[in-house]
């Protein structure tokens, strides 16, 4: 279902121009491998590909001070939420980008990034429309390019079908996979962070699928 806009958001996110970088603002060569220098401090580069409403990154970059934290989102209605999110806790280390991941090359150097994570993203479940899944071997290679050597990618998704999709493309291409769950709720893990999504879905009995996938 596509969300309704909500043209006042154009306006009110520039309130948060320190730390986003807006639909109408430029992206690119600029910041591209200068992203520690953004920060004004060397640290692990993590970066959340669909940040939807910022639950996640929010208290993920609270609860690890010691990292650089980067958001990506389409919509700059959703990123907005996020924004504020990141505001109210004051988070220094946290930017958050309206950009669209296709061209996620564009805007990170080789090996600038430590670890991207990828949380409830869409399935795409259409056959034809499979290299669209942020999981699939396309994006895994420029995700290689991106991260540095034993760099690592977070999976999580309630959909199994694209869970086992994404088992068989991490497999192709080489990497190595660790981690996995296919009902992470039901297992012991007091540092899993949930997602709006996950949190809404879970409630309704869903099964939450996870893996740790290393580009060695």
């Amino acid at each position: 279902m596509r969300l309704r806009r909500k043209p006042w958001v154009d306006e009110a996110i520039h309130e948060f121009d320190d730390f986003v970088v807006s639909r109408d603002q430029e992206i690119g060569e600029e910041k591209k491998g200068k992203w520690a220098e953004i920060f004004g401090r060397q640290a692990p580069l993590h970066v959340e590909l669909g940040t939807g409403k910022g639950d996640f990154i929010s208290q993920l970059a609270e609860r690890h001070p010691e990292n650089n934290y980067i958001g990506i989102e389409m919509q700059q209605d959703v990123l907005y939420s996020a924004a504020k999110k990141v505001a109210e806790k004051e988070l220094k280390n946290v930017r958050l980008l309206v950009f669209d991941i296709n061209h996620i090359e564009d805007i990170f150097a080789p090996g600038e990034v430590d670890r991207f994570y990828i949380n409830f993203c869409d399935p795409w479940p259409k056959k034809r429309h499979a290299k669209r899944r942020l999981t699939h071997v396309g994006f895994l290679e420029k995700y290689r390019q991106l991260l540095k050597k034993g760099g690592e990618l977070h999976f999580k998704t309630d959909n199994r079908p694209l869970f086992d999709f994404s088992l068989e493309q991490f497999e192709e291409a080489g990497l190595r996979v660790q981690d996995v769950s296919f009902d992470l709720h039901a297992e012991d893990r007091p540092d899993n962070i949930m997602t709006e999504y996950e949190r809404k879905f879970s409630g309704f009995g869903e099964k939450i699928n996870r893996c740790e996938v290393i580009f060695d």
